[in-house]
C-alpha cells in the first residue's frame, strides 16, 4: 500500500491493508484452482523423497486458506510468509527454511514465477527454476539467472528428476 498510496499517512495505509485483507480472506469466495498437473507432480515428489516448502509473499492467513482449500498442507515440510520475514526478493525466507529444514542452500531448489523469486534464490544461493505460466515473463526470469523457465508444472517435475 506504501507503494500504491504514497500520499497516504501510514494509519490510512494501514487501514487500507486490513481493509484488503478482508476483502480477500473473508468476503472473497472465488476459489483457488491449482495449475494443471500440480496435485500430482507434489504429490509424486514427495512419495520420492523431496522435501517441499513455500515461501510467498502471501500473508500466513492467505496461504493457510489456500493450502486449506486445495487439501494440500500434508505436503509441506515448511512454510514462510511475507508477514513472517522480510519480503522478497531479501533471502530471509528461504534462509529460515533451510534453517528449519536442515537442507543446505546447495541442495535446494526455488521454483517461482517472479523475478523477485528468482533474486531471493540467488541471494540465499540456492539454484533458480522458473516458470512462464505465473507474473513475470520468461525473458526478465531468465535475465535474473534462472537455470531454465519451464512451461507447465508437469515439465518441472521431470527436469527435476
Amino acid at each position: 500500500m506504501q507503494v500504491l498510496f504514497p500520499e497516504q499517512v501510514p494509519v490510512r495505509r494501514a487501514e487500507l491493508v486490513e481493509r484488503y485483507r478482508r476483502h480477500f480472506l473473508e468476503l472473497d469466495t472465488t476459489g483457488m484452482p491449482l495449475f494443471p498437473g500440480v496435485t500430482q507432480g507434489l504429490t509424486q515428489l514427495t512419495q520420492q523423497g523431496y522435501l517441499l516448502a513455500i515461501a510467498t509473499g502471501k500473508a500466513r492467513r492467505g496461504l493457510d486458506r489456500i493450502l486449506d482449500e486445495t487439501g494440500m498442507r500434508h505436503l509441506f515440510v515448511s512454510s514462510r510468509c511475507a508477514d513472517e520475514a522480510f519480503s522478497k526478493p531479501h533471502p530471509q525466507m528461504l534462509e529460515d527454511i533451510l534453517d528449519q529444514t536442515g537442507v543446505e542452500a546447495g541442495r535446494t531448489l526455488m521454483v517461482g514465477d517472479t523475478v523477485y523469486d528468482m533474486e531471493m534464490a540467488r541471494s540465499a544461493k540456492v539454484a533458480g527454476l522458473a516458470v512462464s505460466y505465473g507474473v513475470h515473463a520468461r525473458e526478465r526470469l531468465l535475465g535474473c539467472g534462472a537455470l531454465a523457465c519451464l512451461d507447465s508444472f508437469p515439465e518441472v517435475c521431470a527436469w527435476v528428476k
